[in-house]
């Protein structure tokens, strides 16, 4: 039997034609037509006009965060369950991540908890430069509360929407909220150009400037020449060729990875002790990533038992995000709250979920689940 990944690229012909295309054009710098045309067709996705294409999702928040003015001795909101990179991008601007926990049913960026941070910081009359949000695992976060809370303090949010690609809430895709938004196409994401990201706004000079800046901000003259300090984070055109390939399969994964959470819904919901986040009433996912949560005692066996067991059958499975407060790195940041997503970093488990998952391997994982609980 061959391993079974977390979430693997599901690419196949239409990818390798549109990647031998670009190859054969001799457009292998990080410029050319597929560039153009993955931010083209990438725009309606996230509801935007404005896409800039970049080397990851880690550079867009960066540049994000920069073009919103976020610099040295600035404090940034950041959610504490999420993947490290949010927190890092915060501080190459110089700027100081602040943490804040997980809402009990979404599981992103707790609205309670930030609205009690922002009372105290408001009356201490420091108020933070930005709020990055993160839609987890492809559900969006509550943004009527966590919008109303950014314009009542006058702070500009970063959408990173990097899990969340065809997810949607209150009738608006995953990408559209925010001053900025960023996504990631990493080789482990609903679509992927290997490694890669993009910056997505209504805010065309926005937008602009971060192109600029990500090509070294090299000024229009025929030698060369710098007014910004810049980067080079611009997206590859043969990459580019590969996300053009994913975006046309991409309706069709997130169809696929729904059947797949469906069935383990249905039948490992079903054992006492596991249980699986409520689906949001006000939108879509786009199923990202299945995970459960497992009582221990109930079920009588732990996630980290889960996760041996189906290791030793060559099946890969991880634990949630580890919440960044407990980062060796982080951990003497400030974390207002905390409690929620320290419970779902202990109880949770993160099962394969990639779009070419078979009926038989995905029962493979379910039996091997079902064979470490007490009822076995």
């Amino acid at each position: 039997m061959t391993r079974i990944f977390l979430s693997p690229p599901d690419v196949g012909p239409a990818e390798r034609e549109l990647l031998l295309e670009a190859f054969d054009s001799n457009w292998i710098a990080p410029i050319g037509p597929f560039v153009d045309r993955f931010e083209r067709e990438l725009a309606p996705w996230v509801g935007v006009d404005h896409v800039a294409a970049l080397s990851s999702g880690t550079a867009a928040i960066h540049l994000a965060l920069l073009l919103l003015g976020v610099g040295a001795d600035d404090e940034v909101i950041v959610p504490t369950l999420t993947f490290v990179a949010t927190a890092n991008a915060v501080t190459y601007t110089g700027a100081t991540p602040t943490f804040v926990d997980a809402d009990p049913e979404s599981w992103c960026l707790d609205p309670a908890a930030l609205a009690d941070g922002l009372a105290r910081r408001a009356a201490a009359g420091r108020l933070p430069a930005a709020i990055v949000t993160v839609d987890l695992y492809g559900r969006c976060a509550d943004y009527p509360a966590i919008l109303e809370l950014a314009d009542r303090y006058e702070i500009p949010v970063v959408e990173d929407a990097a899990e969340a690609l065809g997810s949607s809430s209150g009738g608006r895709p995953a990408g559209s909220f925010g001053r900025a938004a960023v996504l990631s196409f990493n080789g482990n994401k609903i679509a992927t150009t290997s490694g890669g990201g993009a910056l997505v706004s209504t805010d065309a000079d926005l937008v602009a400037h971060a192109r600029h800046l990500a090509t070294q901000a090299r000024d229009p003259a025929a030698h060369y020449q710098h007014s910004e300090i810049g980067f080079n984070y611009r997206l590859s055109n043969l990459l580019a060729a590969l996300g053009v390939g994913q975006l046309q399969g991409l309706a069709d994964n997130i169809a696929r990875r729904q059947v797949i959470e469906d069935r383990y819904r249905d039948e490992l919901t079903a054992l006492d002790g596991i249980a699986m986040p409520a689906r949001p009433t006000d939108g879509t996912t786009n199923h990202w990533l299945s995970v459960i949560t497992v009582d221990a005692e109930r079920f009588g066996a732990g996630p980290e038992e889960l996760r041996v067991a189906l290791e030793a059958s060559d099946i890969e499975a991880r634990p949630l995000w580890k919440p960044l407060h407990r980062q060796p790195v982080y951990e003497k940041h400030e974390v207002w709250g905390g409690r929620v997503a320290d419970e779902l970093f202990a109880t949770g488990l993160c099962l394969p979920s990639g779009s070419r998952l078979s009926a038989e391997d995905q029962s493979r994982v379910i039996d091997i689940i079902r064979s470490c609980g007490r009822s076995a």
